[in-house]
Parts: structure tokens; C-alpha cells; sequence
């Protein structure tokens, strides 16, 4: 089943469920976020839940998308109680695309910090006895403030030096009244950095990844599948300027699953009652480490096919002097 948010040619929001082509509103819950809570605190599933509400009627996500009208598939009514965050070097193949972005040689003796946290991952991210395995890298992308819409631009900020496309598979999730995590599904998701400033020195990472995000169009409810190949695109007008093959999934990663929620959920500051989270699990896949640099007016695509609809989202360019300072003024 999937789970997409639209908003009605009324004005409001409805929610969008879908097996297969046919997609319906679901009846009696004005948003997923709702339904997720409501099925937290019931102790029921989101299939379940859906079937005892009801379905309307029949909803077309491909015109809807066409008008814009497709919402991202889960909001906070907050948006400082959402939470985007990542994790790197998760997939196979991650690791050289990281030292290749950054231009490093390497060998048996001389091991980059890349290919160190990597080789850890291998070894230990995947443990089968129940206990924690090694943490992986993880970052911080930003609040609700920072989530652009299916079909909306993600804007590279008049500061950035570069603004690229990672597409990766993101986890969605709500924080139950006494703290715990569920998971409500998986999502396609572009986790929009800038891979310019990342190259220039490895401790810029955090500044690279503080960057608007997207993901959706539709939630995949269940479990992940373990090999998910999906495609990225980059458009340019009528051309494409970059097409490459994206693997997800744990047959095509070096931690679980389980292992990345861990160290993410295992800080108590992440398991705070009502909460939204999108945490992103990483990718192997970038169109800058093949040497692409990317135009405003470009369109990053990311599809799969388990996912749905695909991800679109133009480059835009952010507006202003870029030498302009930023005063703090004093109380």
C-alpha cells in the first residue's frame, strides 16, 4: 500500500491510499500524520486503520501532481517538531563514490576517513545477535522549515557553491505519547547538498548538508524491499544529462536497517511524544562525483518503481548578494 497527501481542489487536505493503480481518498482523517498518531496510540496497524475508515473516492495522483497538488505525504502541523537527519557510507559502493568526489588517493596503508568509517560498516553494520552494531555517519539536515513538496524547487542558497542531487530511501517516522519510535513507511527522497563545499575540506560536511530536502511523492507502507533499483535523472531543458542506476535496500548496504534507526532513536532527544522524523539512509549514487555540475532550471528525477510516483524537483537559485553579511542585533 502506499500513502500520498493531496490538497483538494477546495483547499483542504486529503489523504490518498493506493494498491496497485487505483488510488481513493481515505475517509474520516484530514492528514497522515493524524492517521499515524491515531494508529500509535490504538496499537493498530496503518492498513488496518484504513480499512475501518473507509474509502471515498477515487483520487488521479498523476493529474493531481500535473496541477500541483500533490503535498508531501506526512507534515507536522509544527514544522520545528519535524526532523530531517541522514547517514552516510551506508551502501555499497558508497565509498568510492565519497573518495572520488573528494579527489583522495588511497591504499592498504593510507586508508581516507571515508574508506575507514566504511570498512566499519562492512565489518560490523549489520549485526546478527540483536545488539547494536557499529553507528554509522549521521548528519543534520534541518526542520519542517526545509522540506519542499514533490514538484516544488529546492533552492541552493546564494552562499552555496554547489547544489546536487542524492537519491536515497528515506524512513518515516512518529514519536508515540511515551516515547517510542514507529515507523509508518518509506519514502523516495532527494537529500539536496552541496557537494562543492563538502569536497573543499571533509569538516565542512555539516555546513554542505544543512540544505532543503524532498521526499514523497507516496509513503510505501510495510516492509522495505531488500534490492530496490531504482534510476536518477538529471533534465535539462529537453535533454538528459544524467541517468544512473540508484541500489537500495540491505542487500545493497553495508548496515541494517535496524542498525541505523538505532543509533538515531538511541538519543533521547529524537523519541520526544508527537514528533515527525525523515531520516535519510544514504546513497552510493551522485551525478557531481561523475562530473556533472548542475544549472538552475535543472530537474532532479528519482524513481523506483515500489515507490510510486517519482520524485521531481527543479534547481533553483537562491536570490540576494552573495557577500551580504548577516548582523546580530543586540537586545
Amino acid at each position: 500500500m502506499l500513502l500520498s497527501q493531496i490538497r483538494s481542489t477546495d483547499g483542504t487536505i486529503c489523504v490518498v491510499a493506493r494498491d496497485g493503480t487505483e488510488a481513493f481518498e481515505v475517509q474520516g482523517v484530514d492528514s497522515v500524520y493524524q492517521l499515524a498518531c491515531d494508529c500509535a496510540a490504538e496499537g493498530v496497524g496503518l492498513a488496518a486503520k484504513i480499512t475501518s475508515l473507509g474509502l471515498g473516492q477515487a483520487v488521479d495522483l498523476e493529474q493531481a501532481y500535473h496541477e500541483g497538488r500533490i503535498l508531501t505525504p506526512i507534515h507536522h502541523p509544527d514544522p520545528a517538531h519535524l526532523h530531517l537527519t541522514g547517514t552516510g557510507l551506508t551502501h555499497l559502493g558508497s565509498a568510492s563514490t565519497r573518495d572520488a568526489m573528494h579527489q583522495k588517493a588511497q591504499d592498504e596503508e593510507n586508508l581516507t576517513d571515508s574508506m575507514k568509517m566504511f570498512n566499519m560498516g562492512l565489518t560490523g553494520g549489520k549485526p546478527s545477535n540483536g545488539t547494536p552494531g557499529v553507528q554509522p555517519e549521521w548528519f543534520y539536515k534541518g526542520n519542517g522549515a526545509a522540506v519542499v513538496a514533490p514538484g516544488e524547487p529546492l533552492t541552493r542558497p546564494e552562499f552555496a557553491e554547489d547544489g546536487g542531487e542524492e537519491p536515497e530511501i528515506a524512513g518515516i517516522y512518529v514519536i508515540g505519547s511515551d516515547g517510542t519510535p514507529f515507523r509508518v513507511g518509506y519514502a523516495l527522497s532527494n537529500e539536496f547538498s552541496d557537494h562543492v563545499m563538502e569536497r573543499t575540506n571533509y569538516l565542512y560536511l555539516a555546513h554542505s548538508k544543512l540544505r532543503p530536502a524532498s521526499f514523497g511523492p507516496e509513503i510505501l507502507i510495510g516492509d522495505l524491499p531488500q534490492d530496490i533499483q531504482g534510476v536518477s535523472r538529471v533534465r535539462r531543458g529537453s535533454d538528459v544529462v544524467f541517468e544512473a542506476p540508484f541500489l537500495s535496500g540491505e542487500a545493497n548496504m553495508s548496515h541494517s536497517i535496524g542498525n541505523l534507526e538505532h543509533h538515531h532513536f538511541k538519543y533521547e532527544i529524537f523519541r520526544q511524544p508527537g514528533d515527525v522524523h525523515i531520516h535519510m539512509f544514504g546513497t552510493a549514487t551522485l551525478s557531481f562525483a561523475q562530473g556533472l555540475h548542475t544549472e538552475a532550471g535543472d530537474i532532479f528525477e528519482i524513481q523506483a518503481s515500489a515507490f510510486g510516483l517519482p520524485l521531481r524537483n527543479a534547481l533553483r537559485s537562491g536570490k540576494g548578494q552573495t557577500n551580504d553579511t548577516v548582523t546580530v542585533r543586540p537586545l
